[in-house]
C-alpha cells in the first residue's frame, strides 16, 4: 500500500496512562483522515500492541513511540519500543489472563501486522487496516 500521509513518532511514557492518552490521539487522526469506520478495530490493535510496549518492551529511562500512517486503503498503526524481544503470537491456556493480545491484532488485522528492525535500539511492532 502506499502512503498518502504519515504523523510523526509521537514518544510517551511507558505507563498505562499512555495507551489511553495514545487511543484519543488516534481516533482524532482517524476522524481528520475521514477513517472513523476503523476507530473501534484501531484502538483495540494500538491498544494491545502500546500495552505490550508498556509491559515487555519497556527499557528504563526510555518512552514508547506511536506513528499512524494514512495509507490509500486503510490505516498502519506502529508501536516504537527500545527493548530488543520480539512479540510473539501465543495461544495461551483456556483459563489463561494473559498471552491473546497479539491474537487479537491477528484477528482485526487478518494477519497484517508484524515486527520490523528500526534506526536506533529496540523494534517497530505494527498493524494494518483497510477500511
Amino acid at each position: 500500500m502506499e502512503q498518502a500521509s504519515a504523523g510523526p513518532v509521537t514518544l510517551w511514557p511507558a505507563t498505562p496512562h499512555s495507551v489511553h492518552r495514545a487511543r484519543h490521539t488516534l481516533l482524532a487522526a482517524l476522524d481528520a483522515w475521514e477513517l472513523g469506520g476503523l476507530a473501534d478495530s484501531a484502538a483495540l490493535v494500538l491498544s494491545e500492541l502500546m500495552t505490550n510496549a508498556v509491559r515487555h518492551g519497556h527499557v528504563s529511562g526510555r518512552g514508547i513511540g506511536t506513528r499512524f500512517v494514512r495509507q490509500v486503503h486503510g490505516l498502519r498503526i506502529e508501536v516504537h519500543d527500545c527493548a530488543d524481544g520480539k512479540p510473539e503470537l501465543r495461544s495461551p491456556a483456556h483459563d489463561s489472563e494473559h498471552g491473546r493480545g497479539l491474537a487479537l491484532v491477528e484477528a482485526v488485522t487478518g494477519g497484517r501486522w508484524g515486527v520490523t528492525a528500526r534506526q536506533g535500539p529496540g523494534k517497530v511492532v505494527w498493524g494494518e487496516l483497510t477500511g
